[in-house]
């Protein structure tokens, strides 16, 4: 089932994404919220339903009304949070070696994460941008969860059960900012929370059964066999696969709801697949040839993130007509 977050007149709703077509699951069973947040509090007994709904359609049991006139919204569009994560070994070893220090030990010791601005998540379309973020500006393609269980103290056996479903995901990046302020041991902040992009629907684990695949030794949690690929104006970037991913979301989980609670609506990324973005890419070019010209995201540019089983992600760079700058400020 896919699940998406859309607007009519302003109003926003929860409609399922079948055949092409939208259709509003509140009009279809009035005990189904008309919009993510709620519904996802719900739990288990509002998917069922939706899930009920799905299937009817499908079957031709019964007759929705198609919506015909809508702007499409980020899945979740008002997270309850957004946590980051850094599961895929291949990007943490590359982008380390393309600055010349030795891997890490800890990568494989434990999972980590950090919390981004759960209200700059945005869906497909534009991302404006101001003109301190144009400083290396920079895509991440990575996969998403969002939970619809409230926990704490989830163990990663368990923590699978939480997962309401998955979505792609672009970490919007400034790295000059970025750096600039994990100088300091503290961050990223600014780098990071002018844009998180979800989308472009929420699909809920039942559809991926078919790509299931074993987690790597010595780990717990699903794991799927997903490709996943990023286009920048027409040209592929990035190849990578979910499976690669080293820490599963169960144990990613597990370590968010150590001694503090995951509600529902909790957005948590994967962290970024090997090849994922133009800040590894460049320092891989740029090691392997010092004529290397690096790449950055630039205004009007299209970036288009697929993933299987999951749907295209697409979203236009624009430029902000403001012009301030806050890393002229520096005193």
């Amino acid at each position: 089932m896919k699940l998406v977050s859309y607007k009519t007149e302003d109003q926003e709703h929860l409609g399922l994404y079948l055949n092409g077509h939208i259709y509003n699951l509140n009009s279809c069973d009035k005990l189904i919220p008309d919009n993510m947040n709620e519904f996802l509090w719900g739990g288990d007994e509002l998917m069922d339903r939706a899930k009920k709904v799905d299937e009817a359609i499908r079957g031709g049991r019964m007759e929705a009304k198609e919506e015909l006139f809508f702007e499409m919204m980020a899945p979740v569009p008002h997270p309850t949070s957004c946590r980051d994560g850094y599961a895929f070994r291949q990007h943490v070893a590359a982008a380390r070696r393309n600055r010349k220090v030795d891997m890490i030990p800890e990568f494989d010791q434990y999972p980590v994460f950090y919390f981004t601005n759960h209200n700059a998540i945005q869906g497909a379309g534009e991302i404006e941008c101001m003109p301190d973020h144009f400083q290396k500006l920079d895509f991440e393609l990575e996969v998403a969860v969002v939970l619809n269980k409230k926990g704490r103290n989830i163990r990663a056996a368990d923590a699978d059960s939480y997962i309401a479903g998955y979505m792609i995901m672009n970490d919007m990046s400034a790295r000059t900012l970025q750096m600039e302020e994990m100088l300091l041991n503290l961050g990223p902040a600014k780098g990071k929370d002018f844009s998180t992009v979800i989308g472009p629907w929420l699909v809920t684990p039942d559809e991926l059964e078919q790509y299931k695949t074993s987690p790597k030794d010595g780990h717990t949690g699903n794991a799927y066999n997903l490709e996943m690929k990023c286009v920048v104006n027409g040209k592929q970037v990035s190849s990578g696969n979910m499976a690669d991913m080293d820490w599963t979301f169960a144990e990613i989980i597990e370590r968010c709801a150590y001694g503090c609670d995951v509600l529902p609506g909790d957005v948590i990324g994967s962290g970024t697949v090997g090849t994922g973005c133009f800040l590894e890419l460049n320092g891989t070019g740029l090691l392997n040839d010092p004529n290397y010209q690096p790449q950055w995201l630039q205004p009007n540019d299209l970036v288009e993130m697929e993933i299987t089983g999951l749907g295209m992600l697409a979203n236009i760079i624009k430029k902000s007509k403001d012009d301030f700058s806050i890393l002229t400020l520096k005193k």
